[in-house]
């Protein structure tokens, strides 16, 4: 980015990573431009605010908007203990929204629509990389209008866009007409949304961590509301991977869950179904009939889809984006996080030279950098910004030294609780938090979600 400019940066997302973007870019100079589509910063988040965290606080929060926020007088949390997705919030986001460098440069209710480059489509080359970009917002009030902006960081996540029911990235046959049969991926099923699923049949889809924590909610609302009936379909021949190395497993918490889930489908508190890929819904007066690709059905009151997340590129259209063909990363990503065999601690360490597209100085980061890959580091999203503001200040070679170092080992969870370990002072997709997402990712959301697949 020309450092003489006087435009704007624009953020899209006021998630941990798209305020962390933010938070380093006004210490390298530069005026960020954030907008968010929901109401407060961290909205996302919201939807799952009653998921608790593997990983600890001092894992969850980026270096800059920590200075920020203790300028501000902020206390930090205790940093060993675990949040919730509402402390996220209440804790550490919100309290950054309303430092003053933060809120005047915050739109709530602002939804990007589009972004391209100024009087440029994506067929158009001559003085490409001079031109400044188009941002077109849906603002809360209805009206829609255009931000010109130097740079643009897309750090929107994943989690409004979810995977589709349907064994071929399609929706299955039915699946939309029976939209009002099927809850949110995280649903609060013993909180703020017990009415919908206490005494009824629920059909959670999915072979990740949050089907788990969906399913052992179930069964804890099954024990007071006995009539609650809980099924459970993947595709795969078994739930081994959901089950993890139970008391094995180098994350207590992590392996804990994987054994009660185990217990409780032993126990035939959870009806298990697998090589169940769904071919089609069908909507009946009271519930929905699910079917699979082989002829077996299975009725219910309410499906929940644990089925991942991926990447709505549609506002990208008008950019040139260079995307892993299979998963819809940054092309140099890809291969890195191949969703039959990835983990969050995985992925080495990676700044804006990795995260760069044709397009100069636009940038995925965040979730939604990963694509379709279910599970994130939130510490790998803040080393994306960081490495990003460095780019676009012009501090080429603080943005190529990328590394994420652990003083111990380290955990990253998601907002949808999966979490993975992360070996002492390695340099290697280590950090804390597997964000948003959304699979959410979150925080390692789903803001990484690791939801999972089915």
């Amino acid at each position: 980015m020309d450092s003489t400019t006087n435009l704007p940066v624009a953020v899209i997302g006021a998630g941990p990573v798209g305020l962390a973007a933010a938070a380093h870019l006004l210490e390298r100079g530069l005026e960020p431009l954030i907008f968010e589509a929901g109401t407060t910063a961290g909205a996302a988040i919201g939807d799952w605010r009653h998921i608790r965290l593997f990983s600890p606080w001092r894992f969850n929060l980026d270096a800059a908007a920590v200075r920020l926020l203790e300028s501000a007088g902020w206390e930090a949390p205790r940093p060993t203990a675990l949040p919730y997705g509402g402390e996220l919030i209440d804790n550490y986001l919100a309290p950054l929204a309303a430092t003053p460098a933060i809120s005047a440069r915050l739109q709530t209710g602002a939804r990007v629509t589009a972004v391209t480059r100024a009087g440029l489509d994506k067929t158009h080359s001559r003085d490409r990389d001079t031109t400044p970009f188009t941002v077109r917002v849906q603002h809360g009030n209805g009206e829609t209008r255009d931000h010109t902006v130097a740079a643009v960081i897309d750090a929107s996540g994943t989690w409004g866009t979810r995977n589709p029911l349907g064994t071929s990235g399609l929706p299955a046959v039915g699946e939309n007409a029976a939209a009002d049969r099927i809850s949110s991926p995280l649903p609060d099923v013993s909180g703020r949304e017990r009415s919908r699923f206490a005494g009824r049949r629920v059909l959670v889809v999915g072979a990740g961590h949050s089907a788990a924590n969906t399913l052992i909610s179930l069964a804890d609302l099954a024990r007071q509301e006995p009539a609650t009936r809980i099924l459970w379909a993947v595709r795969g021949g078994s739930a081994e991977k959901v089950y993890g190395g139970g008391d094995a497993d180098g994350l207590p918490a992590r392996g804990q869950l994987g054994s009660r889930l185990r217990r409780l489908v032993q126990a035939g508190t959870i009806e298990l179904h697998t090589r169940f890929g769904i071919a089609s819904l069908k909507a009946l007066d009271s519930g929905v009939t699910v079917q699979s690709v082989d002829g077996r059905t299975l009725d219910a009151d309410v499906v929940v889809p644990c089925t991942g997340f991926r990447p709505d590129l549609a506002m990208l259209r008008e950019l040139r984006l260079d995307l892993d063909p299979a998963v819809e990363a940054p092309r140099q990503l890809g291969p890195l996080f191949d969703p039959e065999f990835h983990s969050c601690g995985t992925v080495p360490p990676h700044g804006a030279t990795l995260l760069a597209h044709p397009d100069k100085d636009f940038y995925v980061v965040g979730m939604k950098s990963y694509g379709r890959a279910p599970t994130f580091l939130l510490a790998t999203g803040y080393e994306q910004v960081r490495s990003v503001a460095a780019a676009l200040a012009g501090d080429q070679e603080a943005s190529d030294t990328v590394q994420l170092v652990l003083p111990e080992t380290g955990v990253c969870s998601t907002d949808a609780g999966t979490s993975c370990e992360v070996p002492a002072a390695t340099p290697a997709g280590s950090g804390a938090g597997c964000c948003t997402a959304p699979e959410p990712v979150l925080v390692g959301f789903p803001t990484g979600l690791s939801h999972g697949r089915q």
